[in-house]
């Protein structure tokens, strides 16, 4: 590169709008997505060790997705190649692979080509690419505005991990504006800008989670505002109003939004709630959408879900749409919340389905799937999780169905008030007890947030992984099974979570964990040397990135054991643990308290327990012929479960539950009774009898005398037992405790 061309790259550079030259150089510079790139994540990992699959960034404009390859072209020893689908193709494309190709057999080196705007290319330009991603050629990492799933080649989505990217949040807007204010080199931090605080606030909240909006609005403030007598640059309120007037809305006709939106919009209609259908409704006509599509889409509704509950509706929708065409927009919109909220208030009858049975019966009953969340899940469901944790109102009593159909910022917030004349009159207090009972839903919700979220991050299906995996996971007995998946179920484990199995001895969990969050990272912690080992032997089975973290040691050793790893910053979403009082029931309150201080501040502690004190009682498992000696080993042996100096028996769910609540938790608990078919043999029978008193526990036996049974009648019972129950096949019935810990507020991390 000549001195005059570089010369010119560097005013180029210093020309660039403030978003391009604050561009984040490296990870720790990037702003927001912690669900993937924060630390202990498979892609920070798998970035900062070179490792990189093919990726498929997805997300809204300002998110960051650019930016976050631009992260990976600087931290990575391959070559790297940008294309910008909106410029490039099919000659570019066979351009960059032959450098690719070129590089591999002269140098060794591998090649990234980024792809900024993929679903911009074609059928044939995206197949151009498939046979070299296929063997190794380069490395393929995709940027997209659109759904993947139906944007792209489906041969590329099958072999690539695909991110999710979200919105960034008003704090890590805050950090973006406040970096770029104090960058001297790339922002403005040699000049005296002084901006106040609702300037700014009004910047990132016009924003709306758009880094390069936020950024655009600041770099427009600083550049038209002179400097006052004082020589600074003051950005006050009516500035930054100037700089960023109207909020943008992510809205496109023929994209995921205007289906998301327009199905939003539908179920909350459905399920009778006028104030998120006038907020799905304003959203759409605010972004520009056809008036003429959202009333053709209520039409369809009033007849599917008013039916003959309200036979008047579907006349109401047909004239309010004749007014509209008559009178146009602006006065329309009156037309439009009315047909709007007539609907969403309206009874329910979905009795029109009946003709659908029928076409059922004719048609041999083919099956028909149905979506089930505010979110269109036709196209991706198994992609991304739309469509599930939606509640079909026609299926609860009264066609109803406590649900929150507003998005989180807008909880409880009401745009329709029902008067008290004509047929309102009669609707008032039947949308205000509905209201009640969504307010204590969502209060519900928001306490545990444990429904099934958005998946943000799935990989290409690897079946030999996959089999080792499941091969792995179900060497248990039903009942552990049973108990893994329950845990897993309560504590809503996703794919990008970082989660810690505390107790990972067996593996019962650790496995699961692993299957569970792909795109996340697992780390256990087995307190036996010999387990621990077999868990990182069965580990090396996986690629590196993929492999489970083994920690071998006690709880209590936890923070020495990370520091070992110079792990000190991670947050995990999830900690579990199984049978944890077992192995620090002495102490439990320092163990629980150090665990906190490892979980984010929206983690979960996650424990399966057995309750000891709640376990089969063994004399009802026999046919007692003296009913004295029965009630008096009846009493003995409850004693033994209630015994206040024995450590594993002198504690049971609600302590458990006053622990947990003494650590700043909140708790949600589930206690089961569990039932499994044991044989009795002749060695249990030994060992609870054995009178030889070497054991470290006093034997069943010994329990009953203690109690003050005597030698003669402990006798009797040990011979009743041995005739009824050696080698018999007997019910037995344990109870398992699962109790979910929200931090009540966060809690002080753990500096090791």
């Amino acid at each position: 590169m000549d001195l005059f061309k570089h010369g010119r790259q560097a005013q180029i550079q210093q020309e660039a709008p403030l978003a391009h030259r604050m561009r984040p150089r490296t990870l720790d510079e990037y702003a927001g997505q912690q669900h993937i790139v924060g630390p202990g994540r498979l892609l920070r990992r798998a970035i900062q060790a070179d490792q990189l699959s093919s990726l498929i960034f997805y997300g809204p404009p300002g998110t960051g997705k650019t930016t976050l390859a631009m992260v990976i072209a600087n931290s990575t020893q391959s070559h790297f190649i940008t294309i910008n689908a909106v410029l490039a193709g099919v000659k570019e494309i066979r351009e960059a692979i032959a450098s690719a190709l070129e590089r591999r057999e002269l140098y060794g080196q591998r090649t990234t080509l980024f792809v900024d705007e993929v679903h911009r290319w074609n059928k044939a330009q995206q197949d151009a690419l498939l046979p070299h991603v296929e063997n190794g050629t380069i490395i393929l990492i995709g940027a997209t505005t659109e759904n993947p799933y139906f944007e792209v080649n489906k041969a590329l989505v099958s072999r690539s991990r695909i991110f999710q990217l979200k919105p960034l949040t008003e704090d890590d807007l805050l950090q973006i504006a406040r970096q770029a204010l104090a960058d001297a080199e790339r922002g403005y931090g040699a000049l005296p800008v002084h901006i106040d605080d609702d300037a700014l606030a009004h910047l990132v909240d016009v924003a709306n989670g758009d880094a390069r909006g936020v950024l655009n609005a600041l770099e427009l403030a600083v550049e038209t505002t002179g400097r006052g007598e004082d020589g600074r640059i003051h950005i006050t309120l009516a500035v930054a109003e100037e700089s960023i007037q109207r909020r943008a809305v992510l809205y496109d006709k023929e994209g995921d939004v205007h289906y998301d939106t327009i199905s939003a919009f539908i179920k909350s209609l459905r399920g009778s709630d006028p104030d998120a259908a006038l907020y799905w409704m304003a959203k759409m006509i605010y972004a520009g959408e056809d008036p003429r599509f959202i009333f053709r889409r209520m039409g369809i509704l009033a007849g599917e879900d008013v039916g003959m509950a309200d036979p008047q509706a579907m006349g109401v929708v047909m004239s309010c749409w004749e007014a509209f065409e008559r009178i146009g927009m602006p006065e329309g919109r009156f037309h439009l919340a009315l047909a709007a909220t007539y609907l969403a208030t309206a009874p329910k009858s979905n009795s029109a389905f009946a003709f659908f049975d029928a076409l059922a019966a004719v048609e041999k009953e083919r099956e028909s799937d149905v979506p089930n969340h505010l979110k269109d899940g036709n196209r991706d469901k198994e992609g991304f999780g739309h469509g599930e944790g939606y509640l079909y109102p026609h299926a609860y009593r009264d066609h109803w169905v406590a649900q929150q159909y507003l998005p989180q910022s807008l909880q409880g917030k009401l745009f329709y008030q029902p008067s008290d004349q004509g047929y309102e009159r009669q609707i008032r207090d039947e949308v205000a007890r509905r209201r009640e009972a969504q307010l204590a839903a969502m209060l519900e919700t928001d306490d545990w947030g444990l429904e099934i979220g958005e998946i943000l991050s799935t990989s290409p299906e690897n079946k030999a992984k996959d089999a080792w995996l499941q091969r792995t996971i179900s060497r248990v007995g039903e009942n552990l099974a049973h108990q893994r998946e329950r845990l897993f179920e309560l504590a809503a484990v996703q794919r990008h979570h970082l989660l810690l199995d505390v107790n990972a001895g067996s593996g019962l969990l650790t496995w699961e964990a692993v299957r569970r969050a792909p795109e996340g990272g697992v780390w256990a912690l087995a307190a036996d040397a010999a387990a621990g080992e077999a868990l990182r032997q069965m580990a090396e089975k996986l690629p590196e990135l993929e492999r489970p973290s083994i920690l071998i040691g006690s709880p209590s050793e936890l923070n020495y054991l990370l520091e070992l790893r110079s792990e000190t910053n991670l947050e995990f979403d999830r900690i579990l643990a199984r049978n944890l009082l077992q192995l620090a029931i002495d102490d439990w309150q320092l163990t629980i308290g150090n665990l906190a201080g490892w979980l984010a501040d929206d983690g979960r502690l996650c424990l399966i327990q057995t309750v000891p004190r709640h376990t089969q009682r063994l004399y009802n498992l026999v046919q007692w012929p003296d009913a004295a000696l029965r009630d008096k080993v009846a009493a003995a042996e409850e004693a033994i479960y209630h015994d206040e100096t024995d450590s594993l028996v002198n504690w049971d769910e609600g302590d458990v539950t006053a622990w947990l609540e003494t650590a700043n938790f909140a708790v949600q608990t589930h206690l089961e009774r569990q039932t499994e078919q044991r044989q009795m043999t002749s060695a249990h029978l030994q060992r609870w009898f054995a009178l030889d008193g070497r054991a470290e526990r006093p034997s069943y036996g010994q329990r009953l005398q203690a109690a003050g049974l005597s030698a003669t009648a402990v006798q009797q019972v040990s011979k009743l037992y041995v005739r009824q129950l050696q080698d018999q096949v007997v019910t037995w019935e344990t109870a398992v405790l699962y109790a979910i810990g929200k931090p009540i507020e966060a809690h002080h991390k753990n500096t090791v």
